[in-house]
Formats: C-alpha cells, sequence, structure tokens
C-alpha cells in the first residue's frame, strides 16, 4: 500500500483528467481522503451492495436542493477511500481512473446529475 502523500498524487492526477464542467465544481467541495469509510458513511442511503467496496461518498446539499438557508452551512465534501480503492486496482493506471471515475460520480451527486448524463461523459 503506498503513502498518503503518493495517493494524493494520483488524486491530483485523477483531478486533472475530469470535464472542465467538473473540475470547476470541484472548487465547492473538498475532497477529504481516509483510509476506510468511517461513521460519515452510516448515514449513506445508496443502494450500494454492502459486499461491493465503498470507494467515495458526497456529503452535502446537491445544487438542486439548496435553498437560501443552504447558505453558510459547512461545505460539501467528497471522501475518497483510500485502501478499497488500492484494493481493488493495485495497477496505477487503473487506480487512477477509478478514482476519476469516483469522483465523477460523487460531485454527480452535487449537481444533482441522473445516471443518464454521466454516460454521456463517459462515466458508466
Amino acid at each position: 500500500m503506498m503513502n498518503r502523500k503518493s495517493f494524493e498524487e494520483l488524486v491530483a492526477e485523477a483531478l486533472d483528467r475530469i470535464p472542465v464542467r467538473f473540475q470547476a465544481a470541484m472548487e465547492n467541495v473538498a475532497i477529504v481522503v481516509k483510509d476506510r469509510p468511517g461513521t460519515e458513511a452510516d448515514d449513506d442511503e445508496g443502494d450500494d451492495d454492502p459486499e461491493e467496496g465503498l470507494y467515495g461518498l458526497y456529503q452535502g446539499v446537491p445544487l438542486p436542493d439548496r435553498t437560501a438557508d443552504d447558505s453558510g452551512t459547512v461545505p460539501d465534501v467528497i471522501f475518497l477511500y483510500q485502501k478499497p480503492l488500492e484494493e481493488d486496482f493495485p495497477e496505477r493506471e487503473d487506480l487512477i481512473r477509478e478514482i476519476e471515475i469516483t469522483i465523477v460520480h460523487e460531485i454527480a451527486h452535487y449537481f444533482g446529475f441522473d445516471e443518464e448524463t454521466l454516460e454521456r461523459y463517459g462515466y458508466d
């Protein structure tokens, strides 16, 4: 397994690969790398298979759902889980690609995008 700094360098490479439309949103969203999912993932009501590794999680209020009451709240966060990603994608290029896919899927939650929109960008 690589150290956190090396993994974060791969995250930076993955961020450079994502479409400009998604990169622009990253200015308003923090990326936090953790070893594995923690308590932040307990409230995730997604329909993900529990046997499948969780690579990332968006925490925040999607843009389409925001109201004036949401200003001044805690910033949106994308959590990336280093260990599951490394375990499932041991090859460097595969790992970078999966980090990219994970970030795009999580930022799609921020935008309120559906799966069809992601497919149009090649992230299905």
